[in-house]
């Protein structure tokens, strides 16, 4: 029976459990498919290749992705580490003022005796000068030749670098050998050794550590631009042109354009003209071959090119541009002198090293050399040698002008006279004095008795020579002169009477005599000691010399007045003069100066005479004519004169008479046009000396004649001399017997 009621509503159940399942769906049949042959294009991707020159294309723009895919990564990476480098750089880059003085050594400025400098030492640095305090046309000059575009790059400039690559290639060199294209940046780079101080326990010296410091390697040349972007970095561009100014180098031991300034024209750097300013930049590039002191001309043509790129970059008009092309700069008188360089390297040798040659400070030394006379001695020598001198003889000369309290005020050690560091032979050589030996065995004899007008015999003498047997000296000229007084003696150089009066005063007389007067070398300890055959250098003997002037004293030569350092106002060390201890008496020393007087009015060194100038001297020439002096003086100046060959080869016709004679003329010639004539400190005799029978026999015996004749208290050896006056003091005491 069917339900009759209401139907009722299906319940959520009913929904969701339905009784009954819908039915399965019956798959669709798949519509049969024709097989048929269907040809169809395959899809290629754009970038597969096409063609025969599809694959040769494909590969080469595939490699070419790749680089460019490497290239943009690897740029980032370089320039990543490159920042990095250039940010430790900049971090380790001392302040400005801590890198102006790169200087391992001090320097060491020489003046003349009237306090303007003459000569410089060591490493040369002037005061510190910047691009508003130095010479606008300095930093003109500087850009112009250098680096035209300084302003404007970062540190390097590709363009230059290229340029340089291209004619280096040209030249036949390597890119990187000859033409490097640095900018002023980079070369401030290298001036700092790529901030590699210089340590001595690292390097064998300075010169191995700048050379390491230039060297031009890829590697270095990479490391170099690192840290000139370093450079632009920490510092202005004016703060980098400052620190070029003060650093580079630039010829004759000079550091900055100051120095330079200061070497060559005798100005400051804030007073150089346009040609000056052009000059020193003209340098830079090679400050050996373009400085003025080595070849004016070719350093003057160097200046005018840098002119003509000044007026190319705006910094000169036309008309500036000419003038001073037309009017080039000149080197100061004492650049253009280049005197006192021999003089100048015995005071840095003769003082202590840690003030000259090692000094870590900068050094003042005032001298005594006057510049007038060093000029006249180096003037002097070179005529004599261009005119009297064979061309292409090997033969040397020095000179020696001091006064006669040991000043020195003039010093030629050789014929080249614009030298430093060279052989000093006035100083340095040991030579055999010959007859200029002679006025310090009259000097033993005067000073114990005897007198300019005494006689003696010259006539054969032998004298027998413990260990040596019999030695029997000749005269120069072969002869003998009989009965001579010690003046004719002297003013002859003859040779027996010299080695009798020695014999006779006493060798040991004789010896102490010239070594109190200054000559410290070995003295000879035979007869020959009369003859020079003992050594010494032309400074000691000279100063010998200045003893007899000066009244008998013995003096020091010697070249120092003052020594200071820079910036203090007190002096290390001072000196007033040379004179020391008396060694002969005042008497005898005018009679010495009267003897040797006559040397040049009448005997062998009458070619020294100058008329309406009183002149002493004494010639010298040794054993086959080795060595040739003369050593003369006025009443103001001594000189010494010497001439020989540095390896002993004889002279050929010179003797001390002869050239070293005629060279000391030129000289005092020369010194003594501005003075007025002295007298010397002499004796003047109203007569010659006449023989009075007195004389010494070849035994040294002194017999009395029939005049008026004195015995000299020196007519003995020095030790009867002595028991004499000893018998004579007891004698006045206990009476005659």
């Amino acid at each position: 029976m069917s339900p009759t009621g209401p139907k009722r509503p299906k319940l959520v159940a009913d929904k969701r459990y339905s009784k009954t399942k819908p039915a399965a769906k019956k798959p669709a049949r798949r519509k049969s498919r024709k097989p048929t042959t269907k040809h169809t294009t395959r899809r290629t991707s754009p970038n597969r290749p096409k063609g025969i020159l599809g694959w040769p294309i494909f590969l080469i723009g595939w490699v070419f992705r790749l680089i460019w895919r490497l290239t943009w990564k690897s740029a980032v990476v370089v320039t990543l580490l490159v920042a990095g480098a250039v940010f430790y750089f900049a971090s380790t880059i001392p302040d400005l003022n801590a890198l102006l003085d790169g200087r391992a050594k001090g320097s060491v400025t020489i003046l003349d005796r009237y306090g303007a400098v003459y000569a410089w030492r060591g490493d040369q640095r002037g005061r510190t000068i910047t691009t508003e305090t130095a010479s606008p046309h300095l930093a003109n000059a500087i850009i112009a030749s250098e680096d035209k575009r300084f302003y404007g790059h970062l540190g390097l400039s590709p363009r230059g670098i290229a340029s340089a690559i291209r004619i280096n290639l040209s030249e036949g060199r390597g890119p990187l050998s000859g033409h490097g294209g640095s900018t002023l940046t980079q070369q401030v780079a290298k001036l700092l050794c790529l901030g590699v101080p210089f340590d001595p326990n690292e390097w064998k010296n300075e010169a191995a550590y700048e050379a390491d410091c230039r060297q031009g390697s890829l590697r270095r040349k990479i490391k170099e631009a690192v840290y000139a972007l370093a450079l632009e970095t920490k510092f202005s561009k004016d703060e980098i042109l400052t620190i070029y100014l003060n650093r580079a180098y630039l010829g004759a031991g000079s550091h900055g354009f100051d120095a330079a300034a200061q070497r060559y024209f005798s100005i400051p750097a804030s007073e150089l003209n346009p040609a000056q300013a052009a000059m020193l930049a003209g340098m830079l590039p090679k400050p050996s071959v373009y400085a003025p002191t080595a070849n004016l001309k070719r350093s003057q043509d160097r200046a005018a090119t840098v002119l003509r790129l000044m007026n190319e970059q705006g910094y000169l008009s036309d008309e500036e541009t000419a003038q001073f092309q037309a009017n080039p700069a000149t080197l100061s008188t004492a650049a253009k002198a280049q005197a006192g360089g021999y003089f100048a390297d015995w005071i840095m040798g003769d003082l202590p090293a840690f003030l000259t040659r090692k000094t870590t400070e900068d050094v003042i030394i005032k001298t005594t050399l006057d510049p007038r006379i060093q000029t006249a001695a180096e003037d002097a020598m070179t005529k004599i040698f261009e005119t009297k001198v064979s061309p292409g003889s090997e033969a040397e000369a020095a000179i020696v002008v001091m006064s006669s309290d040991g000043a020195v005020r003039g010093m030629v050690g050789g014929r080249e006279t614009k030298v430093t560091g060279a052989f000093n032979r006035a100083t340095q050589a040991k030579r055999q004095t010959g007859s200029a030996f002679k006025p310090f065995v009259y000097a033993a004899a005067l000073d114990m008795g005897y007198r300019w007008d005494d006689f003696i015999l010259d006539e054969p003498y032998c004298v027998n020579v413990p260990g040596s047997g019999e030695w029997c000296p000749k005269n120069y000229t072969r002869k003998h002169y009989g009965n001579v007084s010690l003046t004719e003696a002297l003013a002859r150089s003859l040779n027996i009477p010299a080695v009798k009066v020695a014999e006779d005063v006493g060798l040991e007389a004789v010896r102490s005599v010239a070594s109190m007067f200054g000559i410290e070398s070995d003295l000879a300890a035979g007869p020959a000691l009369a003859l020079g055959a003992s050594e010494s250098t032309l400074l000691e003997t000279t100063g010998a010399f200045a003893g007899i002037l000066n009244g008998g004293s013995a003096v020091i030569p010697y070249g120092l007045t003052e020594l200071s350092l820079v910036g203090e106002s007190d002096p290390l060390m001072t000196q007033t003069g040379g004179i020391g201890e008396r060694v002969i008496s005042q008497q005898a020393a005018q009679q010495l100066v009267y003897m040797m007087s006559r040397v040049v009015e009448a005997g062998t060194g009458s070619r020294a005479k100058i008329d309406g100038l009183e002149i002493a001297g004494k010639t010298g020439t040794t054993n086959s004519s080795r060595d040739a002096w003369f050593i003369g003086f006025t009443a103001e100046y001594v000189m010494g004169v010497w001439m020989g060959y540095d390896d002993n080869t004889p002279l050929k016709g010179v003797t001390g008479g002869g050239l070293p004679a005629e060279m000391w003329r030129e000289a005092m010639v020369r010194i003594q046009s501005e003075l007025v004539p002295t007298p010397l400190p002499m004796i003047r005799p109203g007569s010659a000396p006449q023989f009075d029978g007195r004389l010494i026999t070849s035994d040294g015996r002194v017999i009395q004649g029939q005049g008026q004749g004195r015995r000299p208290q020196g007519g003995q050896n020095v030790g009867q001399a002595v028991e004499d006056a000893l018998i004579g003091v007891l004698r006045s005491i206990f009476g005659k017997n």
